[in-house]
């Protein structure tokens, strides 16, 4: 078989790094390669001609989803017209919902990694990515004039974790519904 083009590999790495994503959000970042590379729809052995190690991938991972999740931060803001307090409000809805429960892949990075990021070593790039991603969020968070993005940023992750790991009981969307009306309280 030839080499693929430039374009073809640049289209490849970009499905693996979306891919990884998703995957290490919904499973985390003990994923094998070679399932990885399944998902992607692409052969294994390719791997290493687009990634120096795993660990690179988790990096690039990493960065990708909280790129999503400041698309989607800015998106909100556009949505309501720069009205910080309405877009913020409605990405708490959204965060607190059971869909979002329910969709850890396509979900926030900041409670999906929040286990292999502490695993991680100090000076790992996916740390430091995951760090900056996390202060961005909770400093988008912040009320107008507010210190207070920590706080509402802690809350809507640990809610989240703990609805994701009691899903199935009647207690998962109570959480999410306590949580919620807390935040709401607070804007």
């Amino acid at each position: 078989m030839g080499r693929v083009s430039q374009a073809q590999a640049e289209e490849n790495r970009r499905r693996v790094v979306e891919t990884a994503s998703r995957l290490f959000r919904e499973q985390g970042t003990h994923v094998s390669v070679a399932d990885l590379m399944k998902a992607s729809g692409l052969t294994h052995g390719g791997f290493y001609k687009q990634f120096a190690s795993k660990e690179a991938l988790i990096d690039e991972a990493t960065a990708h989803a909280f790129d999503e999740l400041t698309r989607l931060r800015n998106d909100g803001l556009e949505q309501h017209a720069g009205q910080r307090d309405a877009a913020q409000q409605e990405l708490i809805d959204t965060y607190l919902s059971i869909k979002h429960r329910d969709s850890a892949a396509d979900g926030c990075p900041a409670a999906a990694l929040a286990g292999d990021m502490a695993r991680e070593p100090g000076d790992r790039e996916a740390r430091r990515v995951y760090t900056e991603g996390v202060s961005a969020f909770a400093e988008w968070l912040a009320t107008e004039g507010g210190q207070d993005g920590i706080t509402r940023l802690c809350t809507m992750v640990g809610a989240l974790v703990l609805a994701r790991a009691t899903k199935g009981s009647p207690l998962s969307e109570e959480i999410l519904t306590t949580a919620r009306a807390a935040l709401t309280e607070t804007n």
